[in-house]
């Protein structure tokens, strides 16, 4: 079961300087509410931005996460 402790260190290896708040809304592992602020968002799309998420997240969200809450902001 992924913990908010493990999203926060895949995230922070993409986005170092990113702040970070992962919340499990089911208390099962796979529903989450991420809200991460950037800097490496200032001049992307909301979309890009998005999808920056993704990738770094990777296979994870193929398997092991169901559904994804995702608030991303620039620093």
């Amino acid at each position: 079961m992924i913990t908010d402790h493990d999203i926060k260190k895949k995230l922070s290896e993409n986005f170092p300087d990113a702040d970070i708040v992962a919340n499990d809304l089911t208390g099962g592992g796979d529903h989450w509410e991420v809200r991460i602020k950037s800097p490496a968002f200032c001049g992307k799309s909301l979309v890009e931005q998005h999808q920056m998420v993704y990738r770094a997240l990777g296979s994870w969200m193929k398997k092991e996460i169901h559904a994804l809450q995702l608030f991303t902001s620039e620093s």
